[in-house]
Order: C-alpha cells, then sequence, then structure tokens
C-alpha cells in the first residue's frame, strides 16, 4: 500500500491525499461504508459502485470468522470473491465487537476469551490468531487486535487496557511480517492508538505505534461514550505525533460534522454505521440538514429529498413519497434511505477533498458544518 500527500489546506490540519491498494486507488479524505457481514445493510453492491461511489468498504473478522468461517471464505478466494466486490477492503480486528460483548467475554494475556452472540460457543482471538484470520478474509487493510475500553473508563483501567493493546500489538506484528497475503497481493497491517480520553497516554500510544513504521495508523476508543470536544481534542494530541507520510483512520465516527471536524484535525480515512442504521430508522442526511421522514410535515411535500443539488438515489424520489414508504413499512423505504445516506456522506467528504485541493476549506467547512448540523 501506497500512500501520497496530494495538499494541505491553509489555517487548518486537513489534508488530500491518494491511497493505492492491490484493488485500486482511494482518494482521501474518504468515508468507508460498514459491509460488517460481507453486505453493506439494504445496499446491493452494484448501488455502493454506482449510486454511492464507495471507494473502499469495510468487513468484520468477528462476524465474518463465525459466519460465513474461515474455511469458506479460503474456499471462496478471499471476501473480495465471496461477495463480488472488487475494490479495496479494510477489516476490522474484531476488538470493538469484543468490548460489546462485555457479558460474555473475558480478557487476558492470551487474548480475548469470548461467546459468540449467535449459538453461545466458545472461541479466542489471539493477536497472531487475528491477522491468520484476516489474511483468509484477505482484505486489503487489516487491523491490529486491540482493547477498546470504554469512553469513560477511569485512568487505571485506560492504562492497564492500553498496556495490554500495545503487548498484543506487538505479537500481531511479529505474526503479521512472518507471514504474507494468500491470494498473490499483499495486505497493510495498521495498528491501533488507545488511551480513553487521557492526553498522556494517547502521546504515549502514537509514538509507540509511530515507531512501528505500519503503512497507515488507526485512533481507536473514541465516539465510545466520551463528550465530541475530548473527541476532537484527542484527534489533535494523537495526529500531532503520528507520520504526516502514512494514512491516519480514526475508527467508527460518526455524523456529519464528526466527519468534517475530523478531517479539520488530518484524519483521512473514517467510517459508522450511522448511515445505514440511521437510515433505516427514517433519518436522513443532506447538505441542508437532518430530517425525520416520518414526521408529519413530509406527507405532502413533493418536492426532492435532496434539493438544489445532486440527487443520491438513480431517480428524484419525492419527500411525501419516501415518508409513505416509511409508514407502510416497506423496504425500499430502506434501502432508498441508506443509499441517499452513504452516498451523501462520500459526497461530502468528496466536496471536502475538493476544497482543501482549491485552498478554501476553511471557509467551506464553516457553512457546511452550520448547515448539516439543522433539524428541518
Amino acid at each position: 500500500m501506497d500512500f501520497t500527500l496530494q495538499a494541505t489546506a491553509p489555517g487548518t490540519a486537513a489534508r488530500a491525499g491518494l491511497i493505492s491498494t492491490a484493488h485500486g486507488q482511494i482518494e482521501t479524505p474518504i468515508f468507508m461504508p460498514v459491509g460488517t457481514v460481507a453486505s453493506v445493510k439494504a445496499v446491493h453492491q452494484r448501488e455502493l459502485r454506482d449510486d454511492v461511489k464507495a471507494q473502499i468498504i469495510l468487513g468484520n473478522t468477528y462476524h465474518l470468522y463465525l459466519r460465513p468461517g474461515c474455511d469458506i471464505l479460503r474456499r471462496a478466494g478471499g471476501l473480495h470473491k465471496f461477495m463480488g466486490w472488487e475494490r479495496p477492503i479494510l477489516t476490522d480486528s474484531g476488538g470493538f465487537q469484543v468490548f460489546s460483548l462485555a457479558d460474555r467475554r473475558k480478557l487476558t494475556e492470551e487474548g480475548a476469551h469470548f461467546r459468540s452472540h449467535i449459538d453461545g460457543s466458545r472461541h479466542l482471538f489471539t493477536p497472531e490468531g487475528v491477522v491468520d484470520i484476516e489474511r483468509i478474509i484477505g482484505a486489503d487493510i487489516m487491523m491490529a487486535l486491540d482493547e477498546c475500553p470504554p469512553g469513560t473508563a477511569d485512568y487505571q483501567y485506560a492504562r492497564r487496557s492500553l498496556d495490554l493493546t500495545q503487548r498484543w500489538l506487538m505479537r500481531g506484528w511479529k505474526r503479521y511480517k512472518e507471514t504474507e497475503g494468500l491470494y498473490g497481493y499483499s495486505q497493510a497491517y495498521f495498528p491501533i492508538v488507545q488511551g480513553v480520553v487521557y492526553p498522556d497516554l494517547r502521546r504515549e500510544a502514537a509514538k509507540f505505534v509511530a515507531d512501528l513504521g505500519a503503512d497507515g495508523n488507526a485512533i481507536g476508543g473514541l465516539a465510545v461514550g466520551e463528550p465530541a470536544e475530548k473527541m476532537y481534542e484527542m484527534i489533535e494530541v494523537v495526529n500531532d505525533i503520528l507520520p504526516a507520510d502514512r494514512p491516519r483512520y480514526l475508527m467508527g465516527v460518526g455524523t456529519p460534522a464528526n466527519i468534517l471536524e475530523a478531517i479539520d484535525r488530518g484524519v483521512d480515512m473514517m467510517d459508522c454505521v450511522m448511515p445505514t442504521r440511521n437510515g433505516r430508522n427514517g433519518m436522513l442526511f443532506t447538505r441542508h440538514g437532518i430530517m425525520n421522514m416520518r414526521n408529519r410535515k413530509w406527507a405532502d411535500d413533493f418536492s426532492p429529498l435532496q434539493e438544489d443539488g445532486p440527487a443520491f438515489v438513480d431517480q428524484v424520489y419525492t419527500k411525501a413519497y419516501v415518508r409513505h414508504l416509511f409508514m407502510a413499512d416497506e423496504i425500499l423505504a430502506m434501502q432508498i434511505a441508506s443509499i441517499h445516506n452513504l452516498a451523501f456522506y462520500l459526497w461530502l467528504v468528496g466536496e471536502a477533498r475538493r476544497h482543501i485541493m482549491e485552498g478554501d476549506f476553511a471557509t467551506w467547512k464553516r457553512e457546511m458544518l452550520e448547515a448539516v448540523t439543522r433539524r428541518l
């Protein structure tokens, strides 16, 4: 994997770059749709390519390991072939999913012991084993196994957690260096910076990660319960240390406002389930603000979902029609909303990139931030 830094925005830390992988190039800053179980919910791969214009998507090691399982993925030739997606893929190591199974897991020096949420069966993720699983999945970018502590964790917990994450990282890094991809192309391996909301821990973690010299680096453990201001502060602390010539991936973030603020602070890659999850529940994001499509006010509004701008789905569906679909519990409502929201997110980061390249990102961001946080 190669990364080329193409431009920076005056007065901010915002950057535009280009990531090259075996499955294509990625223009940064970029938002990555989440395809947890080899599927971006309610969105066909063709729609991801043509309507959403996704350049890279995510898969999840925890979920794919449980179902369909490593044997099926290996026999299929990896996740790209299994799901019919020819563009880049990033896999989360499953650390966040194990974190979310608080009553089903136990962390030890060996690794993460957990019970499957599907059938209760017992499993163990070790740093080495997760590398082996991600080799079988075949993602272009693999993530290290880490512990993702809650955003409200006290300092002592955060300290112990970071120490464990860093010991796991060195074991995973060693296995990564000792192994090769299974399908004829190389895979990158991103370590993850943890440390909750404690600047000294975040600085230590960022330095530890930067010294490895990996192809890229991730910032984890944010947007998990801490105030947004703390999240932004930690991004600044970390990005002051992470190397500028490698992509920076902020994991699991977030709202359109979060994305703009993260880009402003030097983040290159982001992902979140929000556009699809909120979309399935009737929340649509637009360049003019946020709409709840179940509200009575849209019942006879025959204007398009996206006014004065690009239409993010094949046809210009009206607000009244989409509200009707939601009220009737039609599956099409979830499809339209998911495609619309994902396409809006990709449009937003594309516009951010354009304004970084043109040198007026700071002005554009202020105006866009006000618009995308408005409730319509």
